[in-house]
């Protein structure tokens, strides 16, 4: 995959890609106006959207009804160096969800490639070229 990053004004940051546009921004706090979730934010919904799919899927592929599921994520931040130890992941099943489905529907989160790719995460190589104008 090859995305191009741009710099639309201000603290906006913009992931563009397949002819999609991922819109970043920072909070006012920051001096950002607040009009697109932060890049961390929207690495962290990266995680929700993904485990999300994989129950939507274990449920569509057993006619399980999705109406009243929810997931939640929550994280626990080191306060002395303000990175992220764990996170949670909770699946709330409406009381009709079948019970012998319980343990199958988290192995089915556990299957989320943005999670695998966390547990054993990919090297990082940056490099600088100067544009030819």
């Amino acid at each position: 995959m090859i995305m191009k990053i741009s710099y639309p004004g201000g603290k906006k940051v913009n992931a563009e890609f397949d002819g999609f546009i991922i819109k970043t921004d920072q909070p006012k706090n920051s001096g950002g106006d607040s009009t697109a979730p932060g890049p961390f934010s929207i690495f962290l919904s990266s995680i929700g959207t993904c485990a999300g799919f994989y129950v939507l899927r274990f449920c569509q592929e057993r006619n399980i009804p999705i109406d009243n599921i929810k997931l939640i994520l929550k994280t626990n931040k080191n306060n002395k160096t303000d990175m992220i130890e764990k996170i949670f992941i909770n699946i709330n099943l409406p009381t009709t969800f079948p019970d012998n489905y319980k343990k199958a529907v988290i192995k089915a989160v556990n299957l989320c490639a943005v999670k695998k790719h966390l547990e054993k995460p990919p090297t990082f190589e940056v490099s600088v070229k100067k544009q030819t104008i």
